[in-house]
């Protein structure tokens, strides 16, 4: 009986990552590659689609020659992209601007304009916050200041999109990076006409919008030998990150939550139909045609302790360097930090939101901001955990994917702080993982997206402390307080 593989393609901010899997979810292979960004302005944040292009293709052939598998095992692939990007591409499919990508600032006026007036209506219809990552916000920008892409474009698309249409000559988006733009409805899985006029541009200049489950055929040839795959391989859409995420640990039931935490983070739920904020804290976007994913992304995760650790010009690697916040208590000895390094989306959905650390005295040393920097990154996770609690009710189950949950010292505070079992699988290419069995599902090899919970390693639950759970308790009514209380000042 011949083998059969399945990969799953990540297409995120910092990386492309390329992994293959077995039809039961262990690894058997996977290669990354890091991808570049340029900030031509401050609060301007790019990236080149045509190297992210380059560097997927690359990927992809890497891993089939470390999987050493024969070209004919591996029998689909499915993407998986980090969101809310925005290229101007002309009629002949090239890109004439570079990707802006979430983290890009540029059009906070605009996002801010929009709140001060039509926001809540705006809101209610996409479940999309109003923030400068949408590329909603980020057309505004373009047709106010005259953006000249924006003027000439033809077409205007995510890098995920323009991946697709490099390989298959085909504009075509899933429910959820459509959703993820700003300019999509859920609620009827279409594009928003008033949106569209908003910024200028029309529906045929967007992609067709299509299931998770779509399959794409017919690959370029060239593209396919470059790959080393077989060109009547199928590729299968798949879907944003952060959906695929939740699917890739399990996480796909009522009361299942997933807590992502790399360079950035979020906290997620799947609900059977669409569920909007009063309070505009969470997002809502689609993934099938009857679910959606609700929650809150944060700006501050990993890239938080990146800076601390270049701050503090320590040279040992991670888990070295958080090993110095185990020396001190829960709670830093007084120190909160909050971490809004990067403005901050959830909850506070606020650009120009600044870090800050509070009850610093002469006798604090590095190892009480280590702690000080982890408690702030996970009491953030946890108010916007709150926030997705008020839609979806009290979580029954939390799952933990991402590259800080390597750390012990970090799942244990999550468990603290949340007073809940945390479940991690022993792979953390959840989203690749995620993509792959949509593309399972897409195929028709197995049966429902459910089913993937048979199919992932798990480790052992991490449980609370119920001594340090007290005292967390304590330190984040402070820390909300604190937090709101700041808000004036941003």
């Amino acid at each position: 009986m011949s083998r059969e593989f399945v990969m799953g393609l990540d297409i995120g901010t910092t990386s492309v990552k390329a992994c293959i899997f077995d039809i039961k979810g262990k690894l058997i292979a996977e290669t990354e590659k890091m991808n570049s960004f340029h900030y031509p302005e401050p609060g301007w944040s790019e990236q080149d689609p045509i190297e992210i292009e380059r560097s997927a293709v690359l990927a992809i052939k890497e891993a089939i020659e470390i999987a050493e598998i024969n070209k004919d095992e591996l029998i689909a692939l499915g993407f998986s992209a980090a969101m809310h990007s925005l290229l101007c591409v002309n009629e002949q499919g090239s890109p004439i601007s570079p990707g802006l990508i979430w983290a890009d600032g540029r059009s906070y006026a605009q996002a801010e304009a929009v709140k001060g007036t039509i926001g809540s209506s705006v809101y209610s219809k996409t479940g999309t916050p109003i923030h400068p990552m949408t590329p909603f916000s980020k057309l505004l920008w373009m047709k106010e200041t005259n953006y000249q892409p924006y003027k000439d474009a033809a077409y205007f698309m995510s890098i995920k999109e323009y991946l697709l249409q490099c390989w298959f000559d085909q504009r075509v988006i899933d429910y959820s990076m459509a959703s993820a733009t700003g300019l999509f409805n859920p609620s009827v899985l279409d594009w928003e006409p008033e949106l569209l006029e908003m910024t200028g541009i029309t529906r045929e200049q967007l992609s067709e919008i299509v299931p998770p489950t779509n399959v794409l055929s017919g690959i370029k040839r060239e593209i396919a030998d470059e790959m080393g795959i077989n060109p009547e391989m199928p590729f299968v859409m798949g879907a944003a990150d952060g959906q695929l995420a939740n699917l890739g640990i399990g996480a796909i039931l009522p009361g299942e939550v997933a807590v992502s935490v790399g360079t950035s983070g979020a906290i997620r739920q799947i609900n059977k139909g669409v569920k909007i904020d009063e309070n505009q804290e969470t997002f809502c976007y689609s993934f099938t045609a009857d679910s959606t994913i609700v929650g809150g992304p944060t700006n501050n995760g990993g890239i938080v302790l990146q800076w601390l650790k270049d701050l503090l010009n320590d040279q040992r690697d991670f888990s070295e360097f958080l090993g110095d916040a185990e020396k001190v208590a829960p709670g830093a000895e007084g120190i909160l930090f909050l971490p809004y390094l990067n403005g901050e989306r959830a909850p506070i959905w606020n650009q120009k939101a600044k870090g800050n650390f509070y009850g610093v005295s002469i006798t604090h040393k590095k190892e009480h901001f280590i702690r000080a920097v982890l408690e702030g990154i996970t009491f953030n996770l946890y108010q916007i955990g709150k926030a997705l609690e008020r839609l979806a009710g009290e979580p029954e189950k939390i799952y933990v994917n991402g590259g800080l949950a390597r750390s012990p010292l970090w799942l244990q505070m999550m468990a603290d702080i949340f007073e809940a079992e945390i479940y991690v699988s022993e792979s953390h290419h959840s989203a690749a993982w995620g993509a792959a069995w949509t593309a399972l599902v897409g195929i028709g090899k197995v049966d429902s997206f459910e089913d993937i919970k048979k199919n992932i390693p798990m480790g052992v639950p991490v449980l609370p402390n119920k001594e340090n759970s007290k005292v967390y308790k304590a330190l984040y009514e402070n820390y909300e307080k604190l937090a709101r209380d700041m808000v004036k000042y941003f």
